[in-house]
């Protein structure tokens, strides 16, 4: 895991009792991963469209805790939990893409933001520490995940009791750069997760779906 102004070894891996599957694959298509132009996530009306503080809000993101955003992109949700937290809080930026997440570097020493922390994970593990965080956000990137059951299994140690997993995303077929709900809900329950909310907010053409879940394994 990398900090903004330095590099510490990653943790080591933790043995808990976690779902036995013997069978992570899934049959669905996947959608490309976008590498392209950061700028298309900063649309000046994002923040309304998808009530970004209503989600925090449901997510429980307050003042002091600790949030991951997987999938950061160029770091718009991070930003925005990381002001939400505070200075006693901070937010884990995830991404498998390193010139994503020099980016949010320099935009988080910009923002004077230092309770932001980059983690160049991995499709299946987002290596993040044992029980680290409080919320996590995967927003717009679940249909881009090649290996969803065994990211999400390897998130279980990474979560604080009641902590919430917040997915949004798009209907679609899995390779339109959307999802079925239906598949997202059937895929998380193999992780060792249960949906507790879902919701249509976020986009009022309801073309988007905001689910939560917490950890069934523990």
């Amino acid at each position: 895991m990398c900090f903004l102004t330095a590099c510490v070894p990653p943790t080591p891996p933790v043995q808990r009792s976690l779902p036995s599957l013997t069978d992570d694959r899934i049959a669905r298509p996947v959608s490309e991963v976008y590498a392209g132009d950061l700028g298309i996530f900063e649309d000046a009306e994002r923040d309304q469209k998808l009530q970004i503080n209503r989600v925090m809000d449901i997510l429980n993101i307050r003042a002091g805790a600790s949030v991951a955003d997987i999938g950061a992109g160029s770091g718009w949700f991070t930003v925005r939990a990381a002001r939400r937290v505070g200075a006693s809080g901070q937010v884990y930026a995830v991404e498998i893409n390193q010139q994503y997440l020099d980016h949010i570097a320099r935009r988080a020493a910009s923002e004077s933001l230092g309770n932001i922390r980059i983690v160049l994970g991995r499709e299946d593990d987002p290596l993040l520490p044992r029980e680290s965080v409080d919320a996590v956000l995967i927003l717009k990137t679940y249909h881009e995940v090649s290996e969803p059951v065994r990211l999400l299994r390897n998130l279980l140690p990474a979560l604080k009791r009641g902590a919430r997993l917040g997915i949004i995303d798009r209907d679609g077929t899995g390779g339109d750069h959307g999802i079925k709900r239906e598949d997202v809900v059937a895929e998380a329950a193999r992780a060792g997760y249960q949906l507790i909310e879902q919701h249509d907010f976020v986009k009022p053409d309801k073309e988007d779906y905001f689910l939560v879940f917490t950890p069934t394994a523990r």
